[in-house]
């Protein structure tokens, strides 16, 4: 019996044997499009999220201090006000408020919250319509640090990491949050991504990426203080960067050691040069004259502060800051307890209740991960080491004021969470999926309450103000949704008021007393707390609080009460 061989190159098999790697062409051809297609649906629904949030809520407490500090740079090119903190972040809040185009007024108060109100609600601008040009040049910067972390889980994982990191970064309440409002905690911790980013890419490239991460060190530095952590930190993996590049055995570490601290010394200078530059754009003369409440603050603070080489309206900042937390004793606000003075652990208490459960079990896994795989462990020192110095520097300040001081965790950690792809077994892609659904999921069930955020292990976001205050529920922010929702469900009622925040109620048609102005046998009607301010409530505002019954409550961060 005969048998014949078929030929691969026959006419009726070459078809066949193209036709699966054909397939696979095909498939690669459309990895491009479809992960630029994700990447712009991720950031457009970041950004959908954000503009409603600008739009609706009324200004923060810090807000209309960084947009009055603005529109002065602006119109005065003057650096009076708002010192405690550098020009860059108030400078891209003036890209927005220079197409505002707000009247500023003749006589400026002495005060920068005064001058806040002022600029809002007493010159004839619409705080409404200011308000929304400040806030996106800062959505549109916290669109593109989401780029940024994107590129940098794609750099270590590839794109499918990518993915998972861009929709953490995107579905986080927090930055979406505090990334829609004219403030400086988002813009400060994407420049420290950003710079740590660059000085990893310099691996490959130090020439080319060293200067671009000191340029982005120095916006950080020009932007908040409390980025000062982060300088050595950056310039020690700068060092390591250029090591990398040189390939280097470790009996001649010498030459190349030595141009790494060269790298590390012309980047230092780079972020100087920008912090001067921030400076000298608001007032090109410099003209500066120190608070005449400036406080006394001495030992090694005051002495670090006149080491720096930086402007003389730099050092005086941190001064005050140093003064602020010597003197101010704050109250507190965690798990349902009030105190005064500060907490070391408020901030990782405080970050159980604020971060998507699905979150906190990717940054935990992805942590894990990026220390087991060997070929990612280089990343470690890059990733984790710069969260652990910036969140232990939080840890040792007294504003137990939220999260936003850690804002930087959902940016560094999504990049980590990523390491889960390079687990490569199918169960890790399937938990990954499932996880980063979990956190999608519970981020548009919040929609558009973001600020006052819980996970649902603590109740969701109606039940946050159980558990902190400040500016994790309520900063103020609800007065508008508070003036629609009494002319709705209670016009003709008397009203009496206790909010906290820098907006003034009359402009938006609300009027209400003040209860703790007279007895209380005289508050009849509807009691309206901030709830911030009935977590620390004592006394008379105490009293009636109990005495009162809760019947509505507005945008999860304000109270109605019923006195009868």
């Amino acid at each position: 019996m005969r048998t014949e061989t078929v030929s691969d190159s026959a006419p009726g098999n070459i078809g066949r044997r193209r036709r699966r790697p054909d397939r696979l062409a095909a498939l690669r051809r459309h990895r491009r499009p479809v992960f630029a297609l994700a990447v712009v649906t991720l950031l457009a629904q970041m950004a959908v999220a954000m503009v409603t949030t600008a739009v609706e809520q009324t200004p923060t407490i810090d807000e209309p201090v960084y947009v009055g500090t603005a529109t002065v740079y602006l119109k005065e090119h003057s650096l009076r006000y708002n010192p405690e903190h550098p020009p860059l972040g108030k400078l891209i809040i003036a890209t927005g408020v220079v197409i505002a185009d707000p009247h500023l007024g003749s006589e400026l108060p002495a005060h920068q919250s005064r001058l806040g109100r002022k600029l809002l609600y007493e010159t004839g601008n619409d705080p409404g319509h200011l308000m929304l040009w400040a806030r996106l040049p800062m959505i549109v910067l916290t669109l593109l640090f989401g780029l940024v972390v994107c590129v940098f889980a794609r750099d270590l994982t590839g794109r499918v990491g990518a993915l998972a990191a861009l929709a953490l970064y995107a579905f986080s309440p927090d930055v979406i949050a505090h990334g829609s409002l004219a403030t400086l905690d988002v813009p400060a911790a994407g420049f420290v991504l950003t710079s740590v980013w660059l000085t990893w890419r310099a691996r490959r490239r130090p020439g080319v990426y060293l200067p671009l991460a000191g340029a982005a060190l120095g916006a950080a530095l020009a932007t908040r203080m409390s980025t000062l952590p982060a300088v050595p930190v950056v310039l020690l993996l700068a060092v390591l960067s250029v090591l990398a590049a040189r390939h280097t055995a470790p009996r001649r570490l010498a030459r190349p050691l030595a141009l790494g601290v060269a790298c590390a010394a012309g980047m230092t200078l780079i972020a100087i040069s920008v912090v001067w530059a921030s400076y000298l754009v608001v007032d090109p003369r410099l003209r500066w004259t120190a608070p005449a409440d400036m406080p006394e603050v001495h030992g090694l603070r005051a002495l670090a502060a006149d080491w720096l080489p930086l402007p003389r309206e730099y050092q005086d900042g941190m001064l005050l800051q140093f003064g602020k937390e010597e003197v101010v004793v704050r109250a507190g606000f965690l798990y349902g307890r009030s105190y005064y003075g500060a907490l070391w652990y408020y901030l990782p208490a405080a970050l159980l209740v604020k971060t998507p459960l699905g979150m906190l079990a990717l940054w935990a896994a992805g942590a894990v991960a990026l220390c087991a795989i060997r070929r990612l462990r280089p990343a470690v020192p890059y990733v984790l080491l710069p969260t652990a110095v910036l969140l232990a520097s939080a840890m040792t300040g007294d504003r137990d004021l939220g999260v936003r001081y850690a804002i930087f965790m959902p940016l560094f950690l999504a990049v980590a969470a990523a390491a889960m792809i390079a687990v490569r077994r199918r169960w890790a892609y399937a938990v990954t999926a499932v996880l980063v659904a979990f956190v999608g999921v519970s981020s548009l069930s919040t929609y558009p309450y973001y600020l006052p955020y819980a996970n649902e292990a603590f109740g969701g976001p109606a039940k946050t103000h159980l558990w902190l205050h400040d500016s994790n529920v309520d900063w103020g922010q609800d007065l508008g949704r508070l003036a629609d929702r009494l002319r709705q469900r209670y016009p003709h009622e008397t009203v009496w008021l206790v909010y906290m925040g820098s907006g003034e109620p009359s402009s938006y048609g609300i009027h209400a007393s003040d209860p703790l102005t007279v007895s209380p046998d005289k508050v009849r009607g509807l009691l309206v707390v901030s709830d911030s301010e009935a977590a620390t409530a004592e006394g008379p505002l105490a009293a009636l609080i109990e005495s009162s019954r809760a019947v509505d409550e507005v945008g999860h961060s304000i109270t109605i009460y019923r006195r009868p």
